[in-house]
């Protein structure tokens, strides 16, 4: 989850902007995306070209990119929300890609201890898995991902304020209380190929307790895989 803990106060700002597009999933542009996690990454980063030098490493985490999308295969939509610091131009996507013209939304919100807000974020639920050595010494093992609600939700019980335990975000919760989606897992065959991401839909609410860490999970996204649309914190 990798947020590191703060010290709180009793109220902290958050500003960025949304782009919402709604675009037609049967376009080659679109479709490509749906099948290929990088690809889609690649479309997400293509909204903020020239904003930091070609082949920055960490482009995506400087410029706060974060994003999310919904597929609805009734109607051939994709819906992507994207969230960044800075402005996105989103140009060059083929207008017949598009549903409806890009729709950007300033969020400039303050939060304060005590603050009961609704959310919604898909996130990569993961653990890592104990190994045994040759010596029978306990080692850290790989990444795995949670593939049941329940895992899901011990993940959640980390990440949130539970009773007397300290959360990593700033926000307390009851992981029952949440309601947990299995989504799809999502991949890359290539040049990515073996790239497996597990998601998880989260729905609820929760109680702030430290709006500087809330605000900064806001910022930063939650969990892994980040650059892969997951971890983006939704609240309403």
């Amino acid at each position: 989850m990798n947020n590191p803990p703060h010290t709180g106060t009793a109220t902290a700002r958050f500003v960025a902007t949304h782009s919402v597009l709604t675009l037609d999933a049967r376009h080659p542009y679109v479709a490509k995306s749906l099948i290929d996690a990088h690809d889609m990454h690649r479309t997400v980063m293509s909204g903020f070209r020239g904003w930091v030098d070609d082949g920055n490493h960490d482009a995506r985490a400087q410029m706060g990119v974060l994003s999310t999308w919904a597929l609805d295969l009734k109607a051939a939509a994709l819906v992507l929300v994207v969230q960044s610091k800075v402005a996105a131009d989103w140009a060059h996507i083929p207008k017949a890609a598009l549903r409806e013209v890009p729709h950007h939304i300033t969020v400039d919100r303050t939060f304060h201890t005590g603050d009961t807000v609704g959310f919604r974020s898909v996130v990569n639920p993961t653990y890592s898995k104990t190994r045994t050595g040759p010596d029978g010494q306990k080692t850290r093992g790989q990444r795995v991902a949670h593939t049941k609600p329940d895992g899901v939700r011990k993940w959640c019980a980390r990440l949130f304020e539970t009773g007397d335990t300290p959360g990593r975000i700033g926000a307390s919760a009851d992981p029952d209380t949440i309601s947990v989606r299995m989504l799809p897992t999502v991949s890359s065959p290539a040049p990515h190929k073996g790239l497996k991401v597990a998601r998880a839909e989260l729905r609820g609410s929760l109680t702030v307790t430290d709006p500087t860490a809330f605000v900064t999970a806001l910022s930063d996204g939650i969990g892994h895989a980040r650059a892969y649309s997951c971890g983006l914190l939704l609240t309403r």
